[in-house]
C-alpha cells in the first residue's frame, strides 16, 4: 500500500515537469520556423512545415518535436536527404529551458514571463549565429515585453498604479543604461581597433536583456558573455578554426550569459561579494 502511495505521489510530482517538457519542445519546434523564416522575410504560418530540401509537406506524425526526427533517422521520408540535427537539438534545448524556468519559479506569473524571455534569447542567438544579424522585430518586441513584464510584477507586488509605473520605469532605465553602455563600448572598440567592434544589434539585445534582468544582471551577463567569447574565440583561433580577423557573432554569448544570469545570477553575485567584500559594502 505504501509503495503504491509513493508511486502515485511521484507520478503527480513528475507530471507537471513532463507536460512542461512537451510544451517546451513544441515551442522549440516553432522557434525553428522563426529562426529559418524571419531573416528570409517569409511568413511564419504559411506554408506549413516542410522538408528544407524537397519542400514536401511533413506528415503530422513526422513533425512531432524531437521524436519525429529520431524515427525518421534524420532523413526526409520523401527525398531521403539528411535533415539537420539542429532541429531536434533546438526543440530539446527549449524543453529543458522551460523545465528549468518552472523549477526555479514554480507556479507563478514569473514562469510564463521568463518562458518568453528564454524563447526570445534562443531565437536571437540562433539567428545571429546563422546570419550575423539580430532582427529589430525580435529585439524591440522582447524589450517591450520586458517592460510590460516588470510593470505586471510590480502590480502583483501591490495592485497600484505607483507600483506598475515603478516597475516599468526601472526596466526602461535599465534598458537605457544597457543601450548606452554597449554604444560606448562599441565606440571605444572602434577607435582602438580602427574598425567596427560591435554591431548595433548587440546594443539593442543588451537593452532587452536589461529590461528583464535589471542593470546588475546585465553587467553580470555581459561579463560572462565576454569571458566565454574570449575563451572560445581564442581556442578556435589557436586550432585554426577561425582566422584572427574573422568576425564572431556576440549575440549567442550574450544570450547564454543572460540565461546563466537568470538561473545563477544571485548566487554568483553573492559569491563575488563574499570574496571581495567579506565585511560588506
Amino acid at each position: 500500500m505504501s509503495s503504491e502511495l509513493f508511486s502515485t505521489d511521484l507520478f503527480y510530482e513528475l507530471l507537471p515537469f513532463v507536460l512542461i517538457f512537451i510544451l517546451g519542445a513544441a515551442v522549440g519546434s516553432f522557434l525553428n520556423v522563426v529562426v529559418y523564416r524571419l531573416p528570409a522575410g517569409l511568413s511564419l504560418l504559411h506554408p506549413p512545415s516542410r522538408c528544407p530540401n524537397c519542400k514536401t509537406r511533413l506528415k503530422p506524425y513526422d513533425n512531432v518535436p524531437v521524436l519525429g526526427w529520431l524515427w525518421l533517422k534524420g532523413r526526409c521520408r520523401s527525398c531521403r536527404l539528411p535533415i539537420a540535427a539542429r532541429y531536434p537539438m533546438v526543440e530539446f534545448s527549449c524543453a529543458c529551458l522551460f523545465v528549468s524556468v518552472y523549477g526555479l519559479f514554480g507556479i507563478s506569473w514569473a514562469t510564463p514571463g521568463h518562458w518568453l524571455f528564454v524563447c526570445w534569447l534562443l531565437a536571437l542567438a540562433l539567428i545571429d549565429l546563422d546570419t550575423m544579424t539580430l532582427p529589430n522585430s525580435l529585439t524591440a518586441s522582447g524589450l517591450v515585453l520586458g517592460w510590460l513584464f516588470q510593470g505586471w510584477m510590480g502590480y502583483l507586488t501591490e495592485p497600484s498604479l505607483v507600483h506598475v509605473m515603478s516597475g516599468v520605469a526601472a526596466a526602461v532605465g535599465a534598458s537605457i543604461f544597457g543601450l548606452w553602455l554597449f554604444d560606448l563600448v562599441g565606440i571605444a572598440g572602434s577607435r582602438a581597433f580602427g574598425k567596427a567592434a560591435m554591431g548595433g544589434g548587440d546594443a539593442k539585445l543588451a537593452a532587452m536583456m536589461a529590461a528583464w534582468l535589471g542593470w546588475p544582471g546585465l553587467l553580470l551577463a555581459t561579463f560572462l558573455a565576454a569571458a566565454m567569447g574570449a575563451v572560445v574565440g581564442s581556442g578556435a583561433i589557436a586550432l585554426g578554426i577561425l582566422g584572427s580577423k574573422q568576425h564572431i557573432p556576440f549575440g549567442p554569448y550574450l544570450a547564454l550569459g543572460a540565461v546563466l544570469t537568470l538561473f545563477y545570477g544571485q548566487a554568483l553575485i553573492a559569491a563575488y561579494l563574499s570574496i571581495f567584500f567579506p565585511m560588506g559594502l
